[in-house]
This record gives C-alpha cells, sequence and structure tokens, in this order.
C-alpha cells in the first residue's frame, strides 16, 4: 500500500520553489533552477527524516553533557540520471553519511513515437533491510520508477521505500499503486497534476527537468 503526502497542499515557502522551477521566466537561469531542485531535495529530505527510527546520544558539550535523540542508521539514497542529481544533492545535503545508488534509465522511442523505458544499469550497496529513498523529479507514467525499484530489488529488500519527485501525474501514481503494491512505500510529493501529453510529458508540470538543468541532449 502506498501513502501519498502531498507537501504543495501546505502553504509554505516550498510552493515559491516548485512555482520558479514551473515558471518560463525563471527556467532561462539554469543554476537556480538546479538550486531550486536542490532546495526541495532538503525539504523532502526533513520531512522524511520525521518517520526514521531514532535513540538517544550522549553529547558532551564544553560544559556538560546531554541525551540528544538522532537516526539510528542513515538511509541510502538513489537518483536517476541525470534530472535526478540536484533533487539528490538536496537529499545528501540532510542525510551526509548516506551511501548512495545511481541509476541510468531513459525513454527508447520507436517509430511510431511510442517510447518503453529502458534501465541499463545500476550501481548500488546492499538495500537488504534498509530505507530506500529514490527520488525522480517527474513522475509522469510511473514506469521508470516501477522498474528501477525492481531493478534495485536484485541489491536486497529494503524495510522500507521513499519515493521523492517534485511533481507527479494522477496516471503515474494509479500505475504506482497497481505495480508496487506489495513493498512499504511513501511518495513525497510538490504537487500532482491531472494530464499527460501524447508524449507522456505532466501538463502543465515544467517541461523536460534534465534539459533544463543540464541543456538539452540529442
Amino acid at each position: 500500500m502506498a501513502i501519498i503526502h502531498n507537501l504543495g497542499e501546505t502553504n509554505s515557502v516550498f510552493n515559491q520553489f516548485v512555482a520558479e522551477l514551473r515558471s518560463v521566466e525563471i527556467q532561462t537561469d539554469r543554476m537556480r533552477f538546479r538550486r531550486n531542485l536542490e532546495r526541495i531535495g532538503e525539504i523532502f529530505a526533513y520531512e522524511i527524516s520525521k518517520t526514521l527510527e531514532y535513540q538517544p546520544v550522549e553529547v558532551t558539550t564544553p560544559l556538560g553533557a546531554v541525551q540528544m535523540m538522532q537516526v539510528v542508521e542513515q538511509p541510502l539514497l538513489a537518483t536517476i540520471l541525470r534530472a535526478g542529481l540536484p533533487l539528490h544533492q538536496g537529499l545528501l545535503n540532510y542525510f551526509d553519511r548516506a551511501d548512495n545508488a545511481f541509476i541510468t534509465a531513459y525513454r527508447k522511442y520507436h517509430k511510431n513515437q511510442d517510447f518503453t523505458i529502458r534501465v541499463e544499469y545500476i550501481s548500488s550497496p546492499s538495500v537488504e533491510g534498509k530505507v530506500l529513498i529514490l527520488n525522480d523529479p517527474m513522475l509522469a507514467t510511473g514506469a521508470s520508477i516501477v522498474k528501477t525499484v525492481k531493478g534495485m530489488l536484485a541489491h536486497g529488500m529494503p524495510k522500507h521505500i521513499h519515493i521523492a519527485a517534485v511533481l507527479a501525474s494522477n496516471e503515474g501514481l494509479e500505475y504506482i499503486k497497481r505495480n508496487l503494491s506489495l513493498h512499504n512505500i511513501t511518495l513525497w510529493l510538490g504537487g500532482v497534476d491531472d494530464e499527460l501529453t501524447a508524449q507522456a510529458y505532466i501538463v502543465p508540470g515544467l517541461g523536460d527537468a534534465g534539459d533544463l538543468a543540464y541543456g538539452q541532449k540529442d
């Protein structure tokens, strides 16, 4: 069963960062686009951190000692290249001792303009018994997330899977619910849009996050 947290439903500075990602005027500044993705990753990390397991640890100060609650085990952070890199960095800024996994996935287009999702390479440590945080800025059809999760399971069975995406489509969320129903999954979103184009881009969305962050590809 998937649990969904849409942070965009609560008024906060988080929505300012999402609005700037969507804006065609502000999108022309690649550095700002990447930084806003990173900021959103930091907010996701803070919210996800509330769900982790904690234990008391004694900390020595210059004037004494105090018991502080600290995370028992750092999560494993995973990202789908290349668009996910800035979002991943935001998560890593907060979970700064976490292990990391990197996945190459892309759309393989066919002559009729249909496409399939191909996951070609996964670089990951063991995920057995760990909390896995997988990020991808745009959750459109949901196919790349599903294939990535199933690929990650070759490295072990995680205790819990968190999926962080800036924007999702209703169709993509339903696809994940259908295809990952046997896993403990929590989705963290910045917004949910209703439509997908024929090329499976989210509408109104924000465009191609990878191109906006790093430039157009052939």
